[in-house]
């Protein structure tokens, strides 16, 4: 008899799968991509090695059946249903999630100003490679980095020969926005994918965050801020200076490469921990009156917010 299946860290995983059209089932235990058009004799299956892959996205013209959704939570993929070029996101199959200590210590982090702004120093040093300027509030460093930001895109437009008029993008009507707009948007969507991955791993809340605030995925937005630059940022503009016949595919290609290439997954939850112990407090202990679970978990071999 074979063992149950267990996680494996999201570090040792490939980042991220697009899938576009198909039926996505369990077919003798593998999970596949039933695609049943044409007049084939019998359906072509294209086997996902879910186990292996931090983060699968759903494209419209998908379809996922309930044994599907069990394996992928069993398993701890992340599976999240988006739009045309990954860009519109509508729903999440949430593989882990926040873990009791790590919440209550990611809350308290976030609810006390002092050290909400330890923490958003440190993602800024992390982020630009340098520590932000002493003494200024929250408000005044997001308008550091809004310039700074701004700036980075005109730098790598310029770069790689790229018409740039600033970032801007209806997701209701995907085709109004330029091609470089629409490259960076589904370049920033896979990245978000790949962290959102990462941080339900890593026990914490992707709503929690510390410089964007009152959206779903504001810890996600704030951890993912700080590799843009340096990874699907560069690699959207680079795209667009080729002119693709098909620049949503080729763009998704190339995040995949470039998350291999710079060690992504390896780098993000190390990351997480080091930008929250900004805040210089402990985790929360346990309660004495607490009650430990009747019957324990098994030890998983996954990282801390996957379901052993």
């Amino acid at each position: 008899m074979l063992p149950p299946l267990k996680p494996i860290p999201i570090k040792e995983r490939m980042s991220i799968v697009f899938v576009e059209k198909g039926e996505i089932d369990v077919v003798d235990g593998a999970f596949v991509v039933v695609d049943q058009q044409g007049f084939r004799v019998r359906p072509v299956l294209t086997h996902i090695p879910v186990g292996g892959v931090a983060c699968i996205m759903l494209e419209p013209g998908t379809r996922v059946s309930h044994m599907a959704a069990a394996l992928a939570a069993r398993v701890g993929t992340l599976l999240v249903w988006v739009g045309e070029a990954g860009v519109r996101l509508y729903s999440s199959g949430q593989p882990g999630g926040a873990r009791a200590d790590r919440l209550l210590y990611q809350a308290r982090l976030a609810l006390d100003d002092a050290l909400r702004l330890k923490v958003v120093r440190k993602m800024y040093a992390l982020r630009f490679g340098e520590e932000p300027p002493a003494r200024r509030s929250l408000e005044q460093l997001r308008g550091i980095e809004g310039a700074r930001v701004k700036r980075t895109y005109q730098l790598l437009a310029h770069k790689f020969g790229v018409k740039w008029t600033g970032r801007a993008y209806n997701p209701e009507d995907w085709d109004v926005s330029d091609l470089p707009n629409r490259c960076l948007s589904s370049a920033t969507a896979a990245l978000y994918g790949v962290t959102e991955a990462a941080v339900l791993a890593a026990g914490y809340a992707p709503a929690v965050g510390f410089i964007h605030t009152g959206k779903p995925l504001s810890f996600v937005y704030d951890v993912a801020d700080i590799y843009k630059f340096d990874t699907v940022v560069p690699t959207a503009f680079q795209v667009a200076a080729s002119n693709p016949p098909k620049p949503e595919q080729a763009v998704r290609l190339a995040c995949r490469d470039i998350f291999r290439k710079t060690k992504l997954l390896e780098r993000i939850i190390p990351d997480i921990e080091e930008i929250l112990a900004a805040g210089e407090i402990p985790r929360p202990e346990a309660p004495e009156e607490s009650v430990a679970p009747a019957i324990t978990n098994p030890k998983s071999l996954g990282d801390a917010g996957h379901r052993a």
